[in-house]
């Protein structure tokens, strides 16, 4: 099929355009970050930081479904740049990432064939509410229509009128050059698309009425934080009326509106999208098994252990509604015929509910492939990987990298041992490695009768296996035992409330700052029985969330950015430089 851009844009006066809408683009990039907040320090230690931060791979997808639909969504891979973990979160990430020229290109290739679809004549009929006088003219009444409608979901908030006028006025412009009004209503698509109002989730402040020292989130900077938080997704009609009748700045409005959210069906995609995160789950996207050493263990396999812990997760939190902590005690869960090899039990075709024996070795999170395999080597297990991972996914406890200088001479003189326990031994008589591994390894060799695939095993290369381990303090002599200990633990509920509160304001939390904050909603998730619905009413609801401040960790997130501005600055000239040559 040919591409209707191709002859658009071979038009001087649509490259003309072309140029301001990507020049206006770049330089909003860049920009974007020195317009955090104005607040002054007379209003500090109220509510969250101001973040500006980049929507994730799934929230681009998820918004561009809500609005045109899962197909148009669904044949465009986001143009989304990688960003780093922060404190455990790539969604903590998002207020850190930098965005290049060669990524804005990219932003832009998917908008436009995003647009290119929305107009085209399988879509157009019912995508844009009107149809044009005549449709090779411009019709400025109907794209009005359409562009106002669509930038409202797209922005997540209600268009300037002189941000409509400038839009129309591409399509009209567009569509005199092209003599089709749907090429010129795909350009002003695509200047949408590709705006910073899209891509960035922007804080937006506004002085509270009822305390002109504080400073609130305006109601549509809150409907998105409530959505992103909630649904993982961009607000849907309703919250974005209550915004604009300014309901979400009242108690029972606000109140109303988290509870219909809580009560939706698209809360399992927030929670899932929560979990993925905190539990790095994205690292399955490159993660692999040698094929020699464990040849039942495909692609598919590992796409199905990730996805039946989420459904785990998912059923118990929020299905049940049950104590967060029994996650890491509880045998149910479910079951396919990929995973059934893995864990040596029949399964029958897709998902069903299953309960691991009683007295079996299987019981909650730490003893899911996913757990198991996604922590170890491509040809073994890994106790050091695991025990990290458990101190840092579950209870927020930094574990330092290795020392650079490192001397591996003894471990390689280990290699022969028999066992994991064996091998791991010669760190504790290495004392720049033993501090470290003292806090991994032994939760991490309590797991070691599952090898690097996640499978159980009596012995390793026919030796016995001591699983008897401890964790801070508590001593245990198996499996079941590290999975009370973990449950039990006092970090654990406290971690999760501080992942949780950092993934829905978009950045890392302060210990300093939000210390008595964050033990305020530990205290009520203790008396709601440690409930995930409950907790995520308690944050949406509170004055932090709805609240922002300016702190030092917002200070550094601003000079973080400047940092990078420079660089992305030059890319930028590099960028307009390039395109007034071609």
């Amino acid at each position: 099929m040919k591409n209707p851009w191709n002859d658009c844009f071979a038009t001087a006066g649509l490259v003309h355009w072309k140029r301001i809408i990507l020049a206006t683009m770049l330089s909003a990039f860049v920009s974007c970050s020195d317009s955090q907040s104005s607040i002054t320090a007379e209003q500090l230690d109220f509510g969250s930081p101001m973040r500006t931060r980049l929507l994730t791979a799934d929230q681009y997808t998820n918004s561009i479904a809500q609005v045109f639909g899962e197909d148009i969504a669904s044949s465009v891979l986001p143009p989304i740049p990688p960003m780093a973990r922060t404190d455990g979160l790539l969604a903590s990430g998002t207020a850190f990432v930098g965005v290049t020229s060669d990524q804005v290109s990219q932003i832009q290739q998917a908008a436009a064939s995003i647009a290119a679809q929305v107009v085209d004549q399988d879509h157009r009929d019912f995508l844009i509410p009107c149809a044009p006088e005549a449709k090779e003219a411009a019709d400025s009444s109907c794209a009005a229509l359409f562009i106002k409608e669509s930038g409202r979901l797209l922005f997540r908030r209600p268009l300037s009128d002189s941000r409509l006028v400038d839009l129309v006025r591409i399509a009209d412009y567009a569509a005199e050059q092209t003599d089709d009004f749907y090429d010129g209503l795909s350009l002003a698509l695509e200047a949408m698309l590709i705006s910073p109002d899209f891509i960035f989730i922007v804080d937006r402040a506004e002085v509270a009425p009822d305390a002109p020292d504080q400073r609130r989130l305006d109601a549509f900077s809150l409907a998105s934080r409530l959505s992103f938080l909630l649904w993982n997704a961009p607000p849907d009609e309703i919250l974005l009326q209550e915004a604009e009748a300014g309901a979400l700045h009242t108690q029972e409005g606000l109140t109303n509106a988290v509870d219909r959210m809580l009560g939706s069906a698209r809360l399992e995609f927030g929670v899932r999208a929560f979990f993925d995160d905190l539990m790095a789950f994205d690292e399955f996207d490159s993660l692999a098994k040698d094929p020699v050493v464990y040849p039942m263990v495909t692609g598919t396999t590992l796409e199905h252990a990730r996805e039946q812990t989420l459904r785990t997760i998912v059923d118990h939190l929020v299905d049940q509604e049950s104590d967060y902590r029994d996650l890491f005690t509880t045998r149910k869960t479910f079951m396919s015929m990929q995973l059934a090899a893995v864990y040596d039990t029949p399964a029958g075709e897709g998902w069903s509910p299953f309960e691991f024996d009683e007295d079996g070795p299987r019981l909650g999170l730490l003893t899911h492939v996913s757990f198991l395999a996604a922590n170890s080597h491509s040809v073994r297990s890994s106790p050091t990987l695991r025990g990290k991972a458990l101190r840092e996914t579950f209870l927020c406890q930094r574990v330092p990298d290795p020392p650079p200088d490192v001397d591996f001479s003894s471990l390689e003189d280990a290699e022969d041992a028999a066992t994991a326990k064996e091998r791991l031994a010669v760190h504790n008589t290495n004392p720049s490695c033993a501090g470290c591994h003292l806090i991994t390894d032994p939760m991490g060799l309590s797991l070691e009768n599952f090898d690097g695939a996640g499978r159980f095993r009596e012995t390793e290369n026919g030796a016995s296996l001591d699983i008897a381990g401890e964790l801070d303090g508590i001593f245990y002599d198996d499996i079941a035992g590290l999975a009370k200990a973990t449950r039990n633990h006092p970090k654990l509920s406290a971690c999760l409330i501080n992942r949780l509160y950092a993934y829905g304001t978009g950045g890392p939390v302060s210990l300093r700052d939000d210390r008595d904050m964050l033990a305020g909603f530990e205290d009520r998730f203790v008396e709601n029985e440690y409930k995930l619905p409950a907790l995520l009413r308690d944050i949406a609801l509170s004055h932090a969330f709805s609240h922002v401040r300016s702190v030092e960790s917002e200070v550094k997130i601003r000079d973080t950015l400047r940092i990078k501005a420079p660089a992305e600055r030059a890319e930028s000239a590099n960028a307009l430089a390039k395109m007034e040559e071609e």
